[in-house]
């Protein structure tokens, strides 16, 4: 998006209520009023509605309940995180994308937005099922400055993110399952994906992709998941705004990205096993073929699990297979 279409939404959400003059909107962006108009025109292109009135000027009317690059910028109340937004009606994948991207030198803060996933993924390359505009399937690109080891620290602290930004705009309470799943109940409602560029002790940049299904009905989820998958629309009978709720999860990221660079990630760890899924429960987990169990004690500073055997010996888990639910196959994680 243009920087000039960047600052008239910001000129005219902030005058929503008001009459602006094209005189006074012209001088605000050092464009010709003819230039303003045209602006004008694109917007109603994409669904906003604004009264015009010779000597008063526009007033908005309508804002359009679609997702786009306007509609997203409208209202969105970060610094960086979005600034630079693309959006695609459909796109094989906007992890792919935003990777492909980040290589070629995007700055932070780019996001990646697509209505509809035909090859999205998940963690250890599953497929993640975002063929449907019910959802809300985004990446966005990081530039941080720590070492490598520290990057599963950014895939928690987004897990806070995502919650918050449901609870604001849901009364539900979710929880986070250990390393990067959403889940309401025992069902997964979304998940993250970290994927990073680096060498020895240096992030060239991390790409972090979240899938959250919103707007789904059960018939729309695939027969594969149904079974072990929910949506915001099936867990409260009500239908979204996507642009609001992607909103919430950038204003959400940016304020909790910001915390952790300023204050490291104990304050974040403390936030996550509010969220925790199945903390303090016996879990059965399998290594290298051997079969364990033991108390879910939390996580490390590098974003590890801790668990406490039966010897009451506390062991950090990088990878296992953990059966989180009774009577369904093991999950990896």
């Amino acid at each position: 998006m243009s920087s000039t279409r960047e600052k008239l939404i910001s000129l005219l959400s902030n005058q929503s209520e008001n009459f602006v003059s094209g005189q006074w909107l012209s001088s605000q962006l050092k464009i010709s009023r003819t230039a303003v108009w045209k602006q004008i025109k694109q917007l109603e292109e994409d669904g906003y509605k604004f009264e015009a009135i010779q000597n008063k000027g526009y007033r908005l009317l309508v804002q359009p309940d679609k997702v786009s690059e306007n509609t997203l910028y409208w209202g969105l109340d970060t610094k960086w995180l979005g600034k630079s937004l693309e959006h695609y009606p459909v796109l094989d994948s906007t992890q792919r994308l935003a990777m492909e991207k980040a290589q070629k030198g995007a700055e932070e803060g780019l996001v990646v937005v697509a209505d509809k996933q035909t090859t999205g993924k998940g963690r250890r390359q599953h497929r993640w099922y975002s063929n449907h505009s019910g959802g809300v399937w985004l990446s966005f690109v990081l530039h941080p400055k720590m070492v490598p080891a520290k990057a599963p620290q950014l895939t928690l602290l987004t897990a806070i993110a995502v919650v918050q930004a449901m609870e604001s705009a849901t009364e539900l309470k979710p929880m986070i399952k250990w390393p990067n799943d959403i889940l309401i109940g025992d069902k997964k409602i979304a998940g993250i994906l970290t994927e990073m560029q680096a060498e020895h002790d240096e992030i060239h940049y991390v790409v972090i992709g979240i899938g959250l299904n919103v707007n789904q009905t059960s018939n729309d989820l695939d027969h594969q998941i149904k079974h072990m998958a929910t949506s915001l629309l099936i867990e409260t009978e009500k239908t979204y705004h996507k642009q609001v709720i992607i909103q919430a999860i950038l204003t959400h990221f940016e304020t909790i990205y910001h915390d952790y660079l300023l204050n490291g990630f104990e304050p974040i760890r403390k936030q996550w096993l509010h969220y925790a899924y199945r903390l303090g429960d016996l879990i059965h987990y399998t290594i290298n073929g051997e079969e364990n169990r033991g108390i879910l004690h939390g996580i490390a500073n590098d974003g590890s699990l801790i668990i406490e055997d039966e010897q009451q010996q506390k062991q950090n888990l990088y990878s296992a297979e953990i059966k989180w639910f009774e009577g369904v196959e093991n999950n990896e994680s």
